[in-house]
């Protein structure tokens, strides 16, 4: 398995245009391919790999945890499991952040 020594991450950013009385925000943030890759890599090595006490499961950008807080999903809320969160990803289609392959419950 590949294990980068780190992954850098750009910061997520913030644009604002005013329209009329309207402020808009839109937040960005650059997801580099390395990252994608290396989830890829993880999933597909945990195929084979048993699940301990930890066990990486997915990796989710600032930017998604902000529009989910926002849309009144709060992942740090205790009352939110995995499962809910694992659900919610593939229903935005966003399994490329899954870091396993196996199933979580």
């Amino acid at each position: 398995m590949n294990i980068p020594q780190s992954v850098q991450l750009e910061d997520a950013e913030t644009a604002l245009r005013v329209e009329g009385d309207n402020a808009i925000f839109r937040r960005t943030q650059n997801i580099s391919s390395h990252f994608l890759a290396d989830l890829a890599d993880k999933r597909f090595d945990s195929r084979n790999s048993p699940v301990g006490d930890l066990h990486h499961v997915a990796s989710l950008p600032t930017v998604v945890v902000e529009k989910w807080m926002a849309e009144g999903f709060n992942i740090f809320d205790k009352n939110i499991t995995l499962p809910e969160i694992l659900k919610r990803l593939q229903r935005e289609d966003m399994e490329r952040l899954f870091a396993t392959s196996k199933n979580i419950r």
